[in-house]
């Protein structure tokens, strides 16, 4: 395929993502009449309108969405064949588009990225971050990082760092409200409501002896931010789910304490994923296996899975004898 016209199904495939000539015209460093009459070009060699205009946005006609389909197809196998051709050579090098979850995107991957640039300075990296999982073939990204179930079966993905969920609360908040010896206590206790994409709203799943058993809980403070929900356990404001990678370091210092140990939730398991495919570019598998690693000497620092394991087994003991 010529050069212009990869160019031009790059052009499109922007502007239909952006629904805008402004935005579009940014991302490709243009000025928007120069958009709009790049659009006009494409439409008069096509013989058939692309996109409806408005004077703030456009949409895509019928012909318009399948020439995005194939387009956004197209510049996938270009892409994966520049890869393929590429992947031999020593040096990791080219464009790496990486998604990850907003707050451990922040403390976690953003240094880790830091130090894989430093190393592979011939690798130009674009992070995005988002709390709500997006599709990395149409997004146009190499990898994500998510913690918990893969958003889509039909991804390849590699599992980072097993990572158990517990209940927790401050030792003031349980001196003061008691502490719940069951499931069903739990009704009755101030809970800290972690909002996470479609998940059911104050609905918390455990399993015990292969049983499981389904809660629904109250409380006044919920926030879709982990941060700011684990502060709000800290600050003695109710009992909270969270994860041993965020609890280890309260639990040793005795900020927070375990409840009900004795029930399993389901675990949030940090994993790389990546669109399948039989080989990966050097600089893709170069930074999954930097990640791998990071990610391993991090939690023998911070809270995973050796650190955080023994944190959250001791706790766990602790108030198995206390009960």
């Amino acid at each position: 395929m010529k050069n212009d016209a990869a160019s031009e199904l790059t052009f499109f495939v922007l502007l239909a993502k952006h629904a805008n000539f402004s935005a579009a015209a940014r991302a490709l460093d243009i000025t928007p009449p120069a958009a709009t009459k790049r659009l006009a070009q494409l439409e008069q060699r096509l013989g058939v309108r692309l996109l409806n205009r408005t004077t703030r946005r456009v949409s895509l006609t019928s012909e318009g969405e399948i020439y995005l389909v194939h387009a956004t197809r197209i510049l996938a196998e270009i892409r994966e064949m520049d890869d393929l051709v590429t992947s031999s050579r020593a040096a990791p090098r080219g464009l790496l588009r990486v998604n990850a979850t907003l707050g451990f995107g922040r403390t976690t991957i953003a240094p880790l990225i830091s130090a894989f640039a430093q190393r592979y300075p011939e690798v130009e990296i674009q992070l995005q971050l988002t709390d709500s999982p997006v599709d990395l073939v149409q997004e146009g990204f190499d990898l994500g990082i998510r913690f918990g179930e893969l958003p889509d079966t039909r991804l390849s993905a590699r599992r980072i760092m097993s990572n158990r969920r517990f209940l927790c609360a401050s030792p003031a908040y349980l001196q003061q409200h008691g502490e719940p010896q069951t499931l069903a206590d739990l009704a009755q206790h101030r809970c800290i409501i972690h909002r996470q994409n479609d998940n059911a709203y104050g609905v918390w799943r455990f399993t015990r002896n292969r049983k499981s058993e389904v809660v629904k809980v109250h409380g006044a403070l919920s926030s879709n931010d982990g941060d700011i929900v684990l502060g709000w356990a800290l600050d003695g404001h109710g009992i909270l789910i969270r994860s041993e990678w965020d609890l280890a370091k309260h639990l040793e210092t005795g900020r927070l304490k375990l409840v009900l140990p004795a029930f399993t939730l389901a675990p949030a398991d940090l994993f790389v994923y990546y669109p399948s495919r039989q080989h990966l570019a050097a600089r893709v598998r170069a930074f999954i296996d930097f990640l791998v690693a990071g990610i391993a000497s991090h939690a023998g620092s911070h809270a995973g899975s050796h650190t955080g394991s023994r944190a959250t087994s001791r706790a766990a003991r602790r108030t198995k004898r206390s009960g």
